[in-house]
């Protein structure tokens, strides 16, 4: 509170000092509050004893000395619970309010610094030395006046706190340290800053003091003004233009026009009326476009709500595409697209027969297309929708790791969308597409979720009628929707996930299929493409046949078209610039359109070797033969793999070594010699790793062929796995392996017994030009592949 200089404060001098300087007064403890010298303010009592202290005092018509306390909350206050620094006080009379609490007024006279407590009973009485203050008028103290009073000015017009005559009652102040009391006073400080200020004795310094102060003051008054400043703007603009659009709706209803916002409303009105939507989709978008009809247009959340009511009204809920079920024209619309791939078309059209005699009691199947790349898997896609007379709508899974992806972000995220799976759905237009999620097991996994967890409910019939995107938060049925996913390998597909799927195996092309598909497809696309469909250009099958060995290694036919493309090419540039061209590609011209060969072509040895046998293998472009070689050295009998051999092709070496070493003496082999020789095993080709366990008794062989010197036949390949007590175990890629050999010139094939089974998936043709043998022992094995040692048939003709 500011005050004004009283002269007589109920006519009560300041205390008289004695000889030594000091005065002896009693002592009124003060609790956040710091009173200045020339200060007039209501003091607030809470302690008797200082009642009985200032009731004497008045009684004497004498002063007191107020002290601050350092912490206001203590009420048993001892000597140390107080500041050195005080004010001496003059007093008026007591009041006792309605509260029961009593104050008094009083008047800060001059400054006092405590010396001794006198007494502590009933109330605090001391010896303090008053502080006299000498400023001397100069230009200095003239111009740190001034510019202190015109930074108080600043803040009294900024300050809705401090009156204008504060401002004017320092202006007519005359001393520094009077000036500064009041500044110290009025602005708003701690309040050991205050005590700090009441402790200085030299008025210049504390004037000083209090110009930083009024600086900093003045910094956030300033700040504050440009906050209250923005925010009227703001205030000012959105009820400006509120004003304006309630004028406006005003002449638009005097016109009968409506404005856009209510017009939008009328039109999102219109088309849910007329959607068909299940009840929980309707119900959850006349909630929100309710919601949106009660705010106003410039609202944050109405774009938010308006995209949301989109969604819903975009996407399919009841619309279906009608079925063709005419089974005659789904497989010749299956077969003009695509060669081959039995498996798969028969799946569709048994599907499509179904459908046409049970449709409300079947369930889609979730069909999973695995097999090499190039073979026809997403193109076959198409073409099944193309048969139905479904909306055909692809997802590539490739690279997603975020579960966000598949089920969408909630609305709370800002930018949320619905999951891919909801998108395409949208983009389909019907609920009943074929859906296809490409690269299924190219799905990754981070801490953003698990893709491939996602998609349980969406690839299961017994979930997927309900399935819950966080956007959309409603049940959607895709129940009706065909899906087909397409993988390379199914390793990497988590086994829940595969458990719900239906697989159909893409089976590499064999060369044959590769002519004929390069036949009936690729090369009339190509010329087609290029501009040559009418140039009567042809390729031999030879040419063809060499393009597939030479220049391409692959199962499917993707390099095999492109190495056409670049064929076409180099025809069309000939074309287009007048030059004479050939119609006949042949063989011997290869060279000169594709460059040297690529690949060579794995060929049979070309003769009968002791320790070389002829194995199969699978690869991912199909098939290939290989020969193991087997050399003896003098050594410690170790046995030494080289040839980049994965972990389970050691082991099948190991076991062909601990099946020959068993049966040494059958095989007329000295026991000792596999202490005395090291056996080296090597397969040619040491920069492709290799793995697996069907060479194991081509393994055996050719140790066999190498311990006992009798040469392996060249004519025979083999494969199949060992176990240590000679039996021949089933292997895998049966198909790309017997065609392997037939196109290596090889025709005796020795095949585990129980892969019998496959070979109904070998063309006839092949059957016939090939000898494939049944093994189920070792000792059949080396009857077949091993030839009579010159040892032995010498002894036979001596015994004969």
């Amino acid at each position: 509170m500011i005050g004004h200089s009283i002269n007589d404060f109920y006519n009560v001098r300041d205390a008289e000092p004695d000889a030594n300087g000091l005065i002896e007064l009693a002592l009124i403890p003060v609790a956040d509050l710091v009173i200045f010298p020339n200060m007039v303010t209501p003091l607030l009592i809470r302690r008797e004893q200082d009642i009985v202290g200032i009731s004497e005092a008045q009684i004497r018509q004498a002063t007191v000395i107020g002290v601050a306390q350092r912490d206001p909350n203590v009420v048993s206050l001892q000597p140390e619970d107080l500041y050195t620094f005080g004010t001496e006080m003059a007093m008026g009379r007591l009041m006792h309010m309605p509260d029961g609490g009593t104050t008094v007024l009083v008047q800060g006279r001059r400054r006092v610094e405590i010396v001794e407590f006198v007494q502590t009973q009933p109330y605090f009485r001391v010896k303090a030395r008053p502080i006299a203050e000498h400023a001397e008028e100069n230009r200095e103290v003239t111009a740190l006046m001034r510019a202190t009073l015109s930074l108080f000015q600043k803040c009294v017009e900024l300050s809705p706190q401090l009156p204008e005559e504060a401002y004017i009652y320092a202006l007519n102040i005359e001393q520094p340290g009077w000036l500064a009391d009041l500044l110290a006073s009025s602005l708003t400080l701690t309040q050991i800053e205050r005590q700090n200020l009441l402790a200085l004795p030299d008025p210049i310094e504390r004037l000083r003091r209090i110009s930083g102060l009024l600086g900093r003051e003045l910094e956030v008054l300033e700040l504050e003004e440009s906050i209250h400043s923005q925010v009227r703007q703001e205030v000012d603009r959105g009820q400006r233009e509120m004003f304006l659009r309630e004028q406006m709706r005003v002449i638009q209803n005097e016109l009968g026009e409506l404005d856009i916002f209510q017009q939008e409303l009328i039109e999102l009105r219109e088309r849910i009326d007329h959607k068909p939507m299940t009840d929980e989709a309707r119900d959850k978008v006349l909630k929100e476009l309710t919601r949106l009809m009660m705010m106003p247009p410039m609202a944050p959340e109405v774009g938010i709500i308006r995209t949301y009511i989109d969604w819903l009204l975009d996407l399919p809920w009841q619309e279906t595409s009608e079925d063709n079920l005419d089974l005659s024209n789904a497989a010749r619309v299956l077969d003009a697209e695509h060669f081959g791939l039995p498996k798969a078309k028969d799946r569709i059209l048994e599907y499509m027969a179904v459908r046409k005699l049970a449709a409300e009691k079947m369930k889609s199947p979730i069909l999973c297309f695995v097999g090499p790349p190039g073979t026809g898997k997403t193109s076959l896609g198409k073409s099944i929708a193309l048969a139905l007379g479904r909306e055909f709508v692809r997802v590539s899974l490739g690279g997603v790791h975020d579960e966000a992806e598949i089920r969408g972000h909630r609305r709370t995220y800002i930018g949320a969308l619905p999951g891919r799976v909801i998108q395409t759905m949208r983009r389909a237009g019907t609920i009943n597409p074929v859906f296809m999620l490409d690269e299924i097991d190219k799905l990754g996994a981070d801490f953003r979720g698990d893709p491939a967890a996602a998609l349980l409910e969406v690839l299961d019939p017994e979930q997927n009628h309900a399935f819950s995107d966080h956007y959309l938060d409603v049940s959607y049925d895709l129940s009706k929707v065909l899906f087909i996913t397409t993988a390379n390998y199914l390793d990497p597909i988590p086994p829940a996930l595969l458990d719900r799927m239906e697989l159909i195996e893409f089976p590499g092309y064999v060369e044959e299929e590769k002519l004929t598909i390069a036949r009936q497809f690729l090369i009339p696309r190509q010329l087609e493409q290029h501009g040559l469909a009418g140039q009567g250009i042809r390729f031999d099958d030879e040419t063809i046949r060499l393009i597939c060995r030479e220049y391409t290694y692959e199962a499917g036919v993707r390099n095999l078209e492109r190495e056409i493309g670049k064929i076409c090419r180099k025809f069309a540039r000939r074309v287009a610039e007048n030059k004479r061209t050939v119609k006949r590609i042949t063989a011997p011209h290869l060279d000169k359109y594709l460059g040297p060969p690529q690949f060579i072509s794995s060929l049979a040895e070309e003769a009968d070797e002791i320790g070389v046998a002829t194995g199969l293998a699978w690869t991912e472009a199909g098939g290939d033969i290989m020969a193991i070689e087997v050399t003896l050295m003098p050594g410690k009998g170790s046995l030494l793999l080289t040839g980049q051999l994965g972990d389970v092709m050691q082991e099948s070496a190991q076991a062909a070594l601990s099946y020959t070493r068993s049966r040494a003496r059958q095989l007329d082999i000295e026991p000792e010699e596999f202490d005395r020789l090291d056996i080296h095993v090597h397969l040619p080709e040491g920069a492709i790793a290799k793995d697996g366990p069907s060479a194991g008794i081509t393994l055996a062989t050719a140790m066999i062929s190498a311990l006992t010197q009798r040469k392996v036949r060249r004519d025979v390949a083999m494969t199949g796995e060992i176990t240590l007590r000679g039996r021949v175990l089933p292997v895998g890629g049966v198909r790309e392996k017997i065609l392997t050999a037939h196109r290596a010139g090889v025709k005796n094939v020795l095949l585990p017994k129980r892969n019998q089974k496959d070979l109904v998936e070998i063309p006839k043709h092949v059957l016939r030009d090939m000898n494939i043998v049944p093994v189920t022992h070792m000792d059949e094995v080396l009857e077949q592949a091993l030839l009579v040692s010159v040892r032995t048939a010498r002894e036979t003709v001596s015994e004969q």
